[in-house]
């Protein structure tokens, strides 16, 4: 398989997609240069996505917007009520509160309230997480509350090949779909599969078997929980590590098998720690598979507060390998 950037398997998914399927639009900010402004064209979105989208597949499929959240998706979710299938970009996720109406009251209750009648195939497409010293606006989540709406599906990758097979799916999907890519993944590499690749949604990844305790560890901190893990082998302590990959729906099979095989669980997530998808997935475990626990729950998660600006405040903020090691460690000596 070839290997790709986070970012060239996420263009590439939206690439095939557009191709094979002509209502597949793109609204955003920039995603095709800016109409209104003079010089450059073709950006392709603040952080590079769409590259070479506005020659191939024109103005009317690569559509630049105002500076309006809630014009982006109340677009694209009345577009797409009308036949079409488009994927609305936000910029970051701290700015879902400015078109959440959109979302929470319209396009994830349309299938519900006309009783199945119609449905919202909406894609939107936010960049989410800290890491870049961006400051608190701009450093969020936010896939912990779009969790907590039903008829929404709420999509986390932590890989090249996570996005591409998922975007796929979601950009086939009858319903709306909120992926976030967290913007410290966008150069990571790995192998991804050629051509068409879909993922399905609610099926979780075992990225690594172990004996001794589950992390359950969402988008980048997957790739943390890996460098834990490495540590942790080296005094002989194997861990299972599960990718959720979607959180709404959730693999909740898949995460109680391993805590049934192991006896532990340590769930990490980049979110705070208060109604988070942390919390949601220990309430999942403690609730459904409590007779399986030797050990109780360990959560390494951000503090209860926003995201730091300086780039040393901002590293102690985030989870990182040697937490998530020091949480597996305190688990296997209850």
């Amino acid at each position: 398989m070839p290997v790709m950037s986070y970012r060239e398997a996420l263009t590439d998914a939206y690439r095939l997609a557009m191709r094979k399927d002509p209502r597949i639009c793109i609204l955003g900010e920039d995603v095709a240069g800016g109409a209104g402004a003079s010089g450059q064209r073709n950006i392709g979105g603040i952080f590079g996505p769409w590259p070479d989208f506005l020659p191939e597949f024109g103005e009317q499929r690569m559509i630049d917007t105002p500076i309006s959240e809630s014009a982006i998706v109340g677009t694209a979710v009345g577009a797409a009520l009308c036949g079409l299938r488009p994927v609305a970009e936000i910029m970051f996720s701290d700015f879902l509160g400015l078109c959440l109406d959109q979302i929470w009251n319209q396009a994830a209750k349309f299938r519900y309230m006309f009783g199945g009648q119609t449905s919202c195939p909406v894609v939107i497409r936010v960049n989410t997480g800290a890491g870049m010293s961006a400051g608190s606006q701009h450093s969020q989540t936010g896939y912990g509350m779009m969790t907590n709406i039903p008829g929404l599906k709420v999509v986390v990758p932590a890989s090249p090949a996570d996005v591409k097979g998922l975007v796929m799916t979601a950009l086939e999907d009858p319903d709306p779909v909120i992926i976030f890519d967290h913007k410290s993944l966008f150069t990571d590499k790995g192998e991804v599969p050629e051509g068409e690749f879909y993922l399905p949604f609610g099926e979780a990844e075992l990225v690594r078997e172990g004996d001794d305790c589950t992390i359950v560890a969402i988008s980048r901190m997957v790739k943390f929980s890996q460098k834990a893990a490495d540590a942790l082998e080296k005094d002989g302590i194997s861990v299972d590590i599960v990718n959720p990959r979607t959180l709404s729906p959730l693999d909740e099979e898949t995460i109680l098998e391993s805590v049934e095989h192991t006896g532990r669980l340590v769930v990490v997530d980049e979110s705070n720690p208060r109604c988070s998808a942390a919390t949601d997935i220990a309430a999942l475990v403690a609730s459904k598979g409590f007779s399986s626990l030797k050990a109780p729950i360990q959560l390494v998660t951000a503090p209860h507060t926003p995201p730091p600006f300086a780039p040393n405040l901002e590293r102690a903020y985030l989870p990182g390998p040697k937490d998530i090691e020091a949480a597996v460690r305190r688990t296997l000596k209850s």
